[in-house]
């Protein structure tokens, strides 16, 4: 095995110690440091496996989430749904992963919401939704792969909060949120479309009448 496997698996070891005590504590330096001691983590290699402290934390937590729901998902099963049910399901195997450790969740949540965090709140909230579209069967690599991803952001972000105040029986109040936030979204790619088909038939008229207008000048 080799040295990044290892750190990797002691990493993963002292993630999931913290994630006992985070409803608790949040996420702190000394959160970190009881999670490393109690695995006999030296201050050496607690440097080397959360090189930014707490940020390293937060950031193992949502890679192993996604990772986590990367490995529930099956590509075949995917195949055979319409994308709108492959995205649905992406985000609802990511909150089911999350379930256990659901109120660790909303303290990254809530420490990831300060501002000074926002640039490794907006980088995780991409890789999660990345991975959601790449799982999904996308292949987009013009500025639709772009779109796509601040889209869902905004639809994941917004979902992950209703999920963290849902106390619905089988958390029905947050799958009957995403549907309609993904029906909003459908709603509206089919507008743009729509205006696109129209404005590419209005050129031609549309060109037509600005010659004729240069010709009588």
């Amino acid at each position: 095995m080799s040295q990044n496997d290892k750190d990797r698996q002691l990493q993963r070891r002292v993630l999931m110690t913290a994630l006992a005590d985070a409803p608790f504590d949040g996420f702190t330096p000394s959160l970190l440091s009881a999670a490393c001691a109690a695995n006999k983590v030296g201050l050496i290699v607690q440097a080397r496996l959360f090189p930014n402290g707490v940020l390293s934390l937060v950031e193992a937590f949502s890679h192993w989430a996604d990772e986590e729901m990367l490995s529930r998902l099956d590509p075949s099963a995917l195949g055979s749904m319409k994308i709108r049910a492959r995205i649905e399901l992406c985000v609802l195997t990511r909150l089911e992963v999350l379930g256990p450790y659901k109120e660790a969740a909303r303290r990254a949540g809530a420490f990831l919401s300060l501002p000074m965090h926002a640039p490794l709140a907006a980088k995780l909230v991409w890789h999660s939704v990345d991975a959601m579209w790449r799982a999904a069967g996308d292949s987009a690599s013009d500025f639709n792969f772009y779109t796509k991803r601040a889209i869902l952001a905004g639809v994941y972000s917004a979902t992950l909060v209703r999920w963290f105040n849902d106390d619905s029986e089988d958390e029905a109040a947050t799958k009957v949120f995403l549907a309609r936030r993904i029906s909003d979204v459908m709603r509206f790619e089919s507008f743009k479309a729509e205006l696109r088909k129209r404005l590419r038939g209005a050129q031609g008229p549309l060109s037509a009448a600005a010659r004729r207008r240069g010709t009588r000048a």
